[in-house]
């Protein structure tokens, strides 16, 4: 394995790295989605007993304690309840838009780095070719075989490498496209089921 990748070349440092910031982006992302929708959960059944009571302060706590986009949003339409309802709708809007790239948290990242790293493998593939032919050029029909196999073999070996951090890279970036969506819609519902209770009761 180690020989694999020192045949590869400096274009595999790189490559490295990027396969380490794309693991690091998909493990964080994963468990950013997991731990906010279960507190999500959590809030949304806590907050339906505190409203029913008109229990404002409580659901207050229970947004701070929850600490995710969802609850931000909640909290600011808590904060602005006695508003009027064409006012407590835009704060809720303009605070929603506000925490959407908490969602999208670090997704731009991994977007690049699927796209580079592929180029990386395909600049590797270049490079080696280029070694390749110099080889050949200089040594005859055949040149040094050596030196034409590592040529070669740093050719295939960051294409291999540059789409094994790829592939997986525009798999999680296309899943955490959709979870994002799914989340803002989960969202806007929690929220405007939170927004017509609070509405109903102005007096």
């Amino acid at each position: 394995m180690l020989g694999s990748i020192k045949a590869g070349g400096i274009i595999m440092i790189p490559i490295i790295l990027c396969g380490i910031i794309a693991t690091f982006i998909i493990i964080e992302r994963c468990f950013y989605f997991y731990v906010t929708k279960k507190k999500d959960a959590k809030l949304m059944y806590d907050l339906q007993g505190s409203l029913d009571a008109d229990n404002f302060q409580a659901a207050s706590v229970s947004c701070a304690e929850a600490g995710t986009p969802t609850a931000q949003v909640i909290k600011k339409a808590l904060d602005c309840r006695r508003w009027d309802e064409r006012d407590l709708k835009d704060a809720v809007e303009a605070e929603m838009s506000a925490v959407v790239p908490r969602f999208e948290h670090l997704l731009t990242a991994l977007g690049t780095i699927s796209n580079i790293s592929t180029l990386l493998g395909l600049l590797g593939t270049v490079t080696g070719n280029i070694k390749a032919f110099g080889v050949l050029g200089a040594g005859g029909t055949m040149g040094d075989p050596a030196v034409l196999a590592g040529a070669i073999a740093e050719a295939l070996v960051t294409t291999v490498a540059g789409l094994v951090v790829s592939i997986p890279a525009v798999i999680f970036y296309n899943y955490f496209v959709s979870r994002v969506n799914r989340r803002i819609i989960e969202m806007e519902s929690n929220v405007t089921s939170v927004v017509i209770k609070l509405t109903g009761r102005i007096r």
